[in-house]
């Protein structure tokens, strides 16, 4: 490739999108290739592919088996929390997932219809998913650690006709029986299932309800079906964006634009072939789950790692290294607190020395910003690439990335380099006017979105229009605030919700944490605004050492007061940081800065805070010490 391979594709994908677009569609193998591959439907709302078929199930495994690698391993398990490693097949898993999908029909699951998957990180997980899409079903995966509110809610927006659940899942040495979960959950959902599916794992046995329960085991046995034929615009899943609250909002996701994406994503992004091993270590649970555990490894032929467990809890910070050696990881994709707690347990790396990595290429980090110090401690330690990458569940794939399959463009810390082909990335000021380079903004894609992202919200096509789109007509909203530079390169800065207002000026949040996180005693950090009288807001810093550090907190606060300074201004304000043991964390590993905010605000939590008040702060502290 020349090395203006990346700004041709983009170019393309922008200026002539349905050209581009077309052109992509030949990736995967259709039932019925479309010929109308932009339009729009009956809500106003922009699809790709419209008269299209296709079944995605069958492109994630009975096409591999057809095309003669049907004994290439399809899925690696690996659980270390309960002993187990398993290879399974693709030719193993088009027929585990086929004779699923005959149980489901048995239990009247048909094209369109809803089911709910709520289980552990085990490969059934996986079967259940492709088995709703080899039907047509729709299925929404829940969370396992989510409670049996949370699930009910779920349950009612959804209406499924069957949930499919496991008898336990395991965290660390703790079993946590999910069925008394379930049943909670469908005790206090309005909406009823008729069946329940539930995997009896080993660990714990579940008490079954006669009639409305069945063994996996027994619907896992079923007669194999046949792949169904869906159209590109129908629903593939539906997934519930993380900490909602209220009447849940619902991601949908369609089949058509979703396997192009997927199958486009895996060249251009990760430069990923049939037969690499790929591991993306997050939960099925969540969006990195669907598109790369799943879905996007799968359509391209490659070894998917599925792991159960904590990989980063003490004492073992060196199971990433451990799988990545074992399984011959050649692609690994994980968010950058998983780094921040290696590198906080084993500063010097000591443990990855053990293992023999020589087969792991690339390193992808994404889900929250990965700051500058974990960035440069990752590039010495490995000496591989990292690829840091912007996305979102209501995206399904990347927005920004480094496009490693046109070129290897150089990085930038702090960056997710550029916008990805098919993703018109313009930043915008609060009236809907353009910013300069260099000047922060609310980060907006200009329609249309391209293939793989949300078609609407679940039921809810107002809710889609007024969350995303109305805000600047003719733009979806990320509800993100950053800037691209003056070589095109976007830096992603946070929520726009943590840009602050000190004495008029706007300040961001993601900006101090950057230089925060820069000292050498700090693992973690996170900064907030605290109300101030005078000025309106202030920065509060909140900082987790580093197990080798002595550093005392005074003289720590002094030197970050300093180093904000130096580098932001006094305008910033900086002038109080608090050592504590840990960060209130999202089960994703997302720091909840909106309850930290709330904590200081005193909503929910404790009387509202100013940034001098120490009864206050010392209460703030207290709490996060508990481990």
């Amino acid at each position: 490739m020349t090395s203006s391979s990346y700004q041709q594709q983009y170019l393309s994908s922008i200026e002539n999108n349905q050209t581009f677009w077309r052109e992509q569609s030949g990736l995967i193998d259709w039932y019925k290739a479309p010929e109308q591959i932009l339009s729009k439907d009956e809500n106003g709302n922009d699809r790709w592919y419209a008269d299209g078929q296709l079944n995605t199930a069958y492109l994630a495994l009975d096409y591999h088996v057809e095309q003669g690698r049907g004994q290439q391993t399809a899925l690696i398990y690996d659980s270390p929390v309960t002993n187990t490693k398993a290879r399974i097949s693709y030719a193993e898993l088009t027929e585990q997932v086929a004779r699923f999908a005959g149980g489901l029909r048995k239990l009247g699951v048909d094209k369109g219809d809803r089911v709910v998957i709520y289980m552990p990180m085990v490969p059934e997980a996986a079967v259940a998913m492709l088995a709703c899409a080899r039907l047509g079903a729709v299925h929404s995966v829940v969370f396992g650690g989510f409670a049996a509110h949370e699930l009910a809610i779920r349950i009612d927006d959804a209406r499924p006709k069957v949930v499919i659940s496991a008898s336990c899942g395991i965290e660390i040495e703790k079993i946590i029986a999910y069925k008394p979960l379930l049943d909670e959950g469908i005790r206090i959902a309005e909406h009823k299932p008729k069946h329940c599916v539930v995997l009896q794992r080993p660990q714990l046995v579940a008490e079954m309800q006669p009639s409305r329960d069945h063994d996996w085991v027994d619907i896992a046995c079923a007669e194999a079906v046949a792949p169904v034929a869906v159209n590109a615009t129908d629903p593939l899943y539906i997934l519930y964006t993380s900490g909602t609250t209220g009447k849940p909002k619902g991601v949908v996701r369609d089949n058509g634009g979703h396997a192009v994406a997927m199958r486009y994503s895996m060249k251009v992004i990760y430069n990923a072939e049939p037969g690499d091993v790929y591991w993306a270590a997050s939960d099925v649970g969540w969006v990195v789950g669907h598109s790369y555990i799943v879905y996007a490894p799968l359509i391209s032929g490659c070894t998917t790692v599925l792991y159960e467990g904590k990989p980063v809890r003490t004492p073992d910070a060196g199971a990433f290294w451990r799988v990545c050696a074992e399984h011959k990881v050649k692609i690994l994709f994980t968010a950058p607190t998983a780094f921040r707690a290696i590198r906080k347990e084993d500063p010097q790396a000591e443990l990855m020395q053990n293992y023999d990595l020589s087969h792991l290429q690339r390193l992808y980090l994404a889900g929250e910003r990965l700051d500058p110090p974990t960035y440069k401690w990752l590039e010495e330690i490995t000496g591989l690439p990292l690829i840091d990458h912007w996305w979102q569940t209501e995206t399904g794939w990347a927005i920004a990335a480094n496009p490693v399959g046109l070129e290897m463009m150089s990085t930038k810390p702090g960056s997710a380099t550029v916008p990805v082909p098919g993703f018109n990335v313009k930043i915008l000021d609060d009236s809907g006017k353009p910013c300069a380079p260099g000047e922060q903004g609310n980060v907006t894609l200009k329609l249309p979105l391209p293939p793989g992202c949300l078609a609407s919200i679940w039921g809810d096509n107002k809710r889609f229009h007024s969350s995303y789109l109305d805000t600047f007509p003719g733009y979806y909203s990320s509800g993100d605030g950053g800037y691209i530079d003056s070589d095109g390169y976007l830096f992603i800065m946070g929520r726009t919700d943590d840009v602050i207002n000190v004495a008029g000026h706007r300040l961001s949040t993601g900006e101090m944490e950057e230089v925060v996180a820069g000292h050498t005693a700090v693992a973690e950090c996170s900064v907030i605004g605290v109300h101030c009288p005078i000025k309106g807001q202030l920065p509060l810093g909140f900082v987790i050492l580093k197990n080798d550090t002595d550093l005392a907190p005074a003289i720590l606060e002094k030197q970050l007061i300093e180093r904000v300074r130096e580098q932001i201004g006094a305008v910033a304000c900086f002038h109080k940081a608090l050592v504590v043991a840990r960060l209130p964390k999202t089960r994703s590993g997302k720091i909840l800065r909106k309850v930290m905010r709330q904590m200081a605000d005193g909503e929910d939590y404790i009387t509202p805070a100013t940034i001098d008040d120490p009864v206050i702060l010392d209460e703030i502290q207290r709490v996060l010490q508990l481990g």
